[in-house]
């Protein structure tokens, strides 16, 4: 007998956006574990903070939050480790991510750790996608649209490519590459279908015009969604 190892998507940003199934196994889990970075707090953690019972153990997965270092392999290499005995211990564990676990989500680089030894349970989350699409009051597809998911590190050439007849494009993680992915949007003649959105449903969220964005300040947290039609029902 081992405990279970929970991924629980605690959603975007919101407390309230956390599900029933993932509240109550957050409260009820002995053991919860989050990223956090190398110093500072955790924001998985500060999403549920107003839920948490107290008492529970708490591990901190303390790692680099930069692209060029993420994942960090011997980080979630020693998370495991440690999980792995909580497990072993009977103890279940409530590890949290932001969003959805298997959405860009953190967690899946325990799972991968965890799953062939131990019982592992994914709770899904409101994912960031979803979450800027009602914020944005933007439907993200329709009757036979096909749903196309961009990360902004790409190359210029790649975001061109796979913008070329794409019915709708949610841009992710824009942050640094902000102003290759306007210039790219600008070029395929999308500048004016786009919509951006920053830190969907926290307490900070902006919604701005892309020629509205200070490129120097986009944080990760960050999308832009465009429709070829311009809205999804058209």
């Amino acid at each position: 007998m081992t405990g279970t190892a929970y991924g629980i998507g605690v959603g975007p940003g919101d407390p309230e956006l956390i599900t029933l199934k993932g509240l109550r196994l957050l409260q009820s889990a002995p053991v919860i574990a989050y990223p956090a970075p190398q110093t500072g707090d955790s924001l998985a953690r500060a999403i549920v903070a107003g839920h948490l019972p107290g008492g529970q153990r708490e591990i901190a997965i303390r790692m680099p939050m930069v692209a060029e270092r993420f994942p960090a392999q011997d980080i979630y290499d020693r998370a495991a480790v440690e999980i792995g005995a909580e497990l072993r211990a009977q103890r279940d564990v409530a590890i949290l991510c932001e969003g959805d676990p298997f959405f860009y989500g953190s967690f899946m680089y325990l799972f991968g750790r965890l799953a062939e030894a131990h019982k592992v349970e994914v709770v899904p989350g409101v994912s960031s996608l979803t979450a800027c699409a009602a914020a944005l009051g933007a439907p993200l597809v329709a009757r036979n649209d096909i749903l196309t998911v961009l990360p902004a590190p790409l190359p210029a050439e790649e975001l061109r490519r796979r913008l070329d007849g794409a019915d709708a494009v949610a841009i992710v993680k824009p942050g640094r590459h902000f102003a290759k992915v306007r210039q790219v949007l600008a070029d395929a003649g999308l500048a004016g279908d786009a919509r951006y959105i920053e830190r969907a449903t926290m307490d900070t969220q902006r919604i701005l015009p892309l020629d509205a964005v200070d490129e120097d300040s986009v944080p990760y947290f960050s999308m832009i969604l465009v429709h070829r039609r311009g809205e999804a029902w058209r």
